[in-house]
């Protein structure tokens, strides 16, 4: 009799082995350094397909995205990367190292601090007036009301280089990322998916599209989800309205039509 509990908990133990939920990790112990110092991450990814890299993208402390390599894991899972300052020097402040893997939304993070920058500000006798650049990167979207589906799409005039997308929820949290390779002619085109635990705020998401290792080409967008799903441009409050107001047309049409009615 022992023996058979025994191997019905064997059976039933050896599914939710193989089916693992995905885990991914992140470490470094570097946490402050100095502008011109590299740092060393060090991850750990299961659950997840072997033959699709990890990304990992480091964001500088004013949001643009400073590398976003792609990077193969061995047989346990472990990955690493020496990552070295930008140029001419890493910036002051926090930046941010995101791990993602495109068969889950999980994704890991560590931050490391810059600070005692060596690099002198460069002081010019007079101020020098440069003339906007024009949009590099055009970016739009195509949305239904009430779907879960939005359509990005745009163009760009490097066409060698992906995309790099970015979507921030309305308190400025990591949704997601992914990448694109455009055409020869520059265009580009993505699918993105709102709902699920990572979509659960209401409010205004941004995505943002870069490209190059310093964000050289740089847009963004913004697209309104409440529930999950997306809302129109000018809002529930204006449906609402308009709906009354309609409702409203129609009885007063209705009354009419009543009181032109002749008496026998």
């Amino acid at each position: 009799m022992l023996k058979i509990v025994l191997l019905v908990l064997v059976a039933i133990s050896i599914p939710i082995s193989a089916f693992a939920e995905p885990m991914i990790e992140l470490s470094t112990s570097q946490t402050e350094i100095q502008p011109l110092d590299s740092v060393l991450v060090i991850g750990k990814i299961t659950g997840v397909s072997i033959f699709k890299p990890v990304t990992l993208t480091v964001i500088s402390p004013d949001g643009e995205v400073a590398y976003a390599p792609e990077l193969p894991f061995d047989n346990d899972g472990v990955f690493k990367r020496l990552i070295h300052p930008t140029l001419p020097s890493f910036k002051d402040g926090i930046y941010t190292v995101i791990a993602s893997h495109e068969d889950t939304e999980k994704t890991a993070q560590i931050q490391f601090r810059v600070i005692g920058s060596t690099v002198p500000p460069i002081k010019s006798p007079e101020p020098e007036i440069i003339p906007p650049k024009p949009n590099t990167i055009t970016l739009s979207t195509e949305t239904t009301f009430g779907e879960n589906k939005i359509i990005v799409s745009g163009s760009t005039i490097s066409s060698v280089t992906d995309i790099t997308f970015i979507v921030t929820s309305p308190n400025g949290n990591l949704i997601s990322i992914a990448q694109v390779t455009p055409d020869t002619k520059g265009k580009f085109s993505t699918e993105i998916i709102s709902g699920g635990p990572m979509w659960k705020e209401d409010g205004f998401y941004t995505i943002t599209a870069n490209q190059g290792l310093s964000s050289e080409h740089k847009q963004s967008v913004q697209v309104e989800i409440s529930n999950g799903v997306v809302v129109p441009e000018f809002g529930q409050i204006a449906v609402m309205i308009l709906a009354v107001a309609i409702m409203s047309i129609i009885a007063i049409s209705s009354k009419s039509r009543i009181s032109i009615i002749p008496r026998c």
